[in-house]
């Protein structure tokens, strides 16, 4: 085992950390962007939808190669993870660990989803990834599979959201409740 000081111990590895803020800052902006630019009526100007439909694509799959990178890099280290906090009640234990799995997963789910509804909606303008161009299509067109992955997309985006809160909230409940305390886990993400 490394050897590490003791308040280092019980942080994150700082690429984790910082994996951690950039997908939020994204992961946030993209539920946001989704829910505005499918609210945005059909009279909308062009440029509008050119401006959010093309970056929530790119973002949306920026969201899931740094998924991808963060399941790396938490399995490199996972022998440097801070242990879960003696001091949580079992549920809590078992809540914080769902929970955590969860986002991850639906991390990776949610921009695949994203990408078969735009490969397969016959209408579709592609899924641009910044300056690297166009990503292949790989879907028959097919409206009515557009259909379902636009369901599961969207549906899954709500719970990403609802899981996001939770997040927060036993962030904020520990932080506030346990200051300092061993079950404060806020610090080890700073």
């Amino acid at each position: 085992m490394n050897s590490v000081s003791g308040t280092e111990k019980i942080k994150y590895p700082l690429s984790m950390r910082l994996l951690h803020w950039v997908r939020a800052v994204i992961i946030l902006g993209l539920i946001w962007s989704g829910w505005y630019m499918t609210s945005l009526p059909e009279t909308t100007p062009m440029a509008t939808f050119d401006l959010f439909y093309p970056n929530h694509k790119q973002f949306g799959v920026l969201v899931w190669l740094l998924a991808l990178v963060h399941l790396t890099i938490r399995w490199r280290n996972r022998h440097i993870l801070p242990p879960t906090p003696q001091g949580l009640t079992g549920w809590e234990t078992m809540l914080s660990h769902l929970v955590h799995r969860l986002i991850m997963a639906l991390t990776v789910l949610i921009p695949i989803l994203g990408y078969c509804m735009s490969a397969s909606f016959t209408q579709s303008d592609g899924v641009p990834f910044f300056f690297f161009g166009e990503l292949p299509e790989l879907l028959p067109k097919n409206d009515k599979a557009f259909e379902v992955f636009d369901a599961l997309h969207k549906y899954s985006a709500y719970v990403l959201l609802g899981l996001i809160v939770l997040h927060v909230a036993g962030a904020v409940k520990h932080r506030l409740q346990d200051k300092g305390g061993e079950t404060d886990v806020l610090p080890r993400m700073l």
